[in-house]
């Protein structure tokens, strides 16, 4: 079976893409479009968002701004984030064909065309664009640090850290246009999703070492493979460290550091079933980072009113 047949038919080799879902009831000409977005798979929206949620809420803005801005970092995310994922298969698409689990994206299946691509991504720019100034300023930033992630998994082992300051960008954003302001609990929130974003996405990376090695591609997953759980673990303390920071600075009350032990057991069970030999096990794990960043949201709101 071809790339291409696997992209359009089920096919029984591990892949993420979700295609017997909402999709396939899609128009046969959106597929390839919807796929490459990763509109089939929705949790790459919630991680983009989810810091810029934990941002808005802890600057404390009046709460019809807060709903207002929490409103547009939302379609700003859904945006920004199919944008993303353009550029990136874009970058990838060559080496995506010798990839297993990325062998039947639209690029690299040959389904859609790299200029087809381009007009799709200028689309998506040009829906950013209508947002407000805020939003729009927040995909293109956040853009820039997805165009050098292929790039970085090229030439440094720490791929993941750059993915880190890229999807936890939102954190900082949300923080500015909540409070107007830069200040040291910025900073902390920022540090924060970083190291939540380097946790999981080195987990993500766990799925392909034996393929990134055969190509030659560089990841937090490959340099800590003989120890996984103490560097996720770690990633993941050293973001729970920066959250409490986060939180005596912007003076959030007792609530929020009592359901913070929420957001730890959660961090804590990915940490000790991680098998990185199963690369659908790591996929599940990947994706409970979206309740683990609800619970990080709601422990910061709880924290608001108590």
């Amino acid at each position: 079976m071809t790339a291409a047949e696997q992209g359009s038919d089920m096919s029984t080799t591990f892949t993420d893409i979700r295609a017997d879902g909402w999709v396939r009831r899609a128009p046969a000409s959106w597929r390839p479009y919807l796929l490459l977005a990763r509109l089939d798979r929705p949790i790459g929206i919630w991680l983009l968002f989810l810091p810029g949620a934990w941002g808005i809420l802890l600057g404390r803005a009046p709460w019809p701004r807060t709903i207002v801005l929490l409103l547009l970092f939302a379609i700003g995310s859904v945006v920004m984030r199919a944008a993303g994922c353009v550029v990136n298969d874009l970058w990838d698409r060559d080496l995506d064909r010798r990839v297993a689990r990325t062998a039947a994206r639209p690029l690299a299946a040959g389904l859609i065309s790299p200029f087809q691509a381009l007009v799709f991504l200028a689309a998506l720019l040009s829906a950013g664009l209508q947002l407000p100034v805020l939003c729009w300023a927040l995909g293109v930033l956040s853009l820039v640090l997805v165009g050098l992630y292929p790039l970085a998994k090229r030439i440094t082992w720490w791929p993941q850290l750059v993915m880190g300051f890229t999807f936890g960008f939102g954190a900082p954003m949300g923080y500015a246009a909540a409070a107007a302001r830069l200040d040291a609990t910025w900073a902390a929130l920022y540090a924060a999703a970083i190291f939540w974003d380097l946790g999981f996405d080195t987990i993500y990376g766990f799925q392909d070492m034996e393929d990134d090695a055969l190509v030659g591609i560089r990841s937090t997953s490959r340099l800590f493979a003989r120890t996984p759980r103490l560097f996720v673990g770690a990633a993941y303390t050293l973001c729970l460290a920066a959250l409490a920071v986060a939180g005596l600075l912007g003076h959030l009350a007792w609530p929020y550091f009592a359901l913070m032990a929420v957001a730890g057991r959660l961090f804590l069970s990915q940490v000790l079933s991680l098998d990185t030999a199963n690369p659908a096990q790591c996929l599940t794990l990947f994706r409970r980072n979206r309740e683990a960043g609800i619970a990080i949201a709601l422990a910061i709101l709880a924290g608001r009113f108590g």
